[in-house]
C-alpha cells in the first residue's frame, strides 16, 4: 500500500468531526396481500354455519322479540299490537313462578352432582393404563343416546313397583320410592335420568387432567404432599378452566331443560302430571303449542334469556376472580 493511502486511512480514523444522526422515521407497515380467491374461498367454507346462525338465530330472535309485543293469531296469521301485556301476564301468572323455582331447584341439583360425578369418572379413566379409549367410548355412548329411548328405559327403570332401581334398593333392604308419582321425588328422578349423558362432561374433564404436568405432582410427592392434598393443591387449580366451562355451559343446559320432563310426564299429553314436574321449558312450550299463546310464549322465552345472560354473567366474575389460567394472574 502506498503512503498516500495509508496517511489517508489514519485522517480517517482519527478524524472526530460528528457525524449527521439517520433520519428516524417510522416502519413502513408491510402490506400483506390477500388473494380474493382465498377470500372467496373462506366464506364459501363458513357460509353454511353464516346462513344456519342468520336464519335460526338472529332472524329468529329478532322475530320473537317482536312477537313478545303482541297478539299473534294461528288461524288468521294477523298480530295485533298488545304493548307489554305479554309481559304482565308472564309476571303475574303463578304458574310461571312455579315453574321457575322447579327449574332453578333442578339447576341447583342436577350441575354439582353431574360435575363430581363427571370428575370421578374422568380421574377413574385417567390411571386406567389399558383400554382406556374402550371405557372411554363405553362411557360416552349414552351421551349419543336419543332422548326418547332415554325415557323409555328411564321409564322402566324408575318405576316405583316394578323398577329396576327399586328392587336393587330394595336388595339391600332400602325401601324404594315412588319416583314419578310422589312430588318430592320427581326432580330427583329427572336428575337421575340427566346423569346418563354425564359422558360429555367426562370428555372434556378427562382431557383436561392429561394436560397437568407430572412433574408437579412429582415435586408435590417428594416435599410430602399425599393424594388427596395434591389433588386439591395442584389438579383443582390446573383444570378449573375446563370445569368452570363445563359449570356454566351445563348451568344454560339446566335451565333450559325440556326433554326429560316432557318425555317423562308430558308425552301423553298428561294434564295429572305433578306441579314439581312443571318446568319453565315444559310451560313455554305448552303455551306456545297447545293453547297457541304465542305472544306470551314469545315474552317468556326472552325473561329467560335474561336470566341465563344474568346468571352467567354473575359466573364470569366470579370465574375471572377463582379460575387459574397458566400465564396469567
Amino acid at each position: 500500500m502506498s503512503s498516500a493511502h495509508t496517511v489517508r486511512a489514519a485522517e480517517e480514523l482519527t478524524d472526530t468531526t460528528p457525524q449527521p444522526a439517520p433520519k428516524r422515521g417510522r416502519p413502513r407497515k408491510v402490506k400483506e396481500k390477500y388473494s380474493w380467491r382465498e377470500s372467496l374461498a373462506g366464506y364459501l367454507f363458513i357460509s353454511p354455519w353464516l346462513i344456519g346462525f342468520l336464519t335460526f338465530t338472529v332472524i329468529s330472535m329478532t322475530w320473537s322479540l317482536v312477537l313478545s309485543f303482541n297478539d299473534y293469531n294461528v288461524a288468521t296469521g294477523r298480530q295485533t299490537p298488545a304493548g307489554l301485556d305479554n309481559y304482565r301476564l308472564v309476571v303475574e301468572d303463578p304458574k310461571v313462578v312455579t315453574s321457575l323455582v322447579n327449574t332453578f331447584v333442578f339447576v341447583v341439583l342436577s350441575v354439582p352432582i353431574e360435575l363430581v360425578l363427571a370428575i370421578v369418572l374422568a380421574l377413574l379413566l385417567n390411571n386406567v393404563r389399558r383400554g382406556s379409549g374402550l371405557f372411554r367410548t363405553l362411557l360416552y355412548l349414552p351421551k349419543m343416546t336419543p332422548s326418547v329411548a332415554t325415557a323409555a328405559v328411564f321409564l322402566l327403570l324408575l318405576n316405583g313397583n316394578t323398577g329396576a332401581i327399586n328392587a336393587v334398593l330394595e336388595f339391600f333392604g332400602i325401601p324404594g320410592p315412588q319416583w314419578l308419582s310422589d312430588p318430592s321425588w320427581v326432580k330427583p328422578s329427572i336428575v337421575v335420568m340427566g346423569l346418563w349423558g354425564v359422558g360429555g362432561s367426562m370428555v372434556l374433564l378427562l382431557a383436561a387432567l392429561r394436560n397437568v404436568p407430572r412433574e408437579l405432582h412429582e415435586a408435590a410427592a417428594v416435599d410430602g404432599a399425599g393424594s388427596v392434598r395434591r389433588f386439591f393443591r395442584i389438579t383443582v387449580p390446573m383444570i378449573s378452566p375446563t370445569v368452570f366451562f363445563v359449570v356454566v355451559v351445563n348451568t344454560i343446559a339446566a335451565l333450559q331443560v325440556f326433554d326429560q320432563a316432557y318425555l317423562l310426564f308430558y308425552r301423553d299429553g298428561n294434564s295429572n302430571a305433578p306441579d314439581a314436574a312443571l318446568f319453565y321449558g315444559v310451560y313455554l312450550f305448552q303455551q306456545a303449542f297447545q293453547q297457541f299463546n304465542f305472544g306470551l310464549a314469545a315474552a317468556m322465552a326472552w325473561l329467560l334469556f335474561v336470566i341465563i345472560l344474568g346468571i352467567t354473567a354473575v359466573q364470569m366474575v366470579v370465574g375471572n376472580r377463582t379460575v387459574y389460567y397458566e400465564g396469567g394472574r
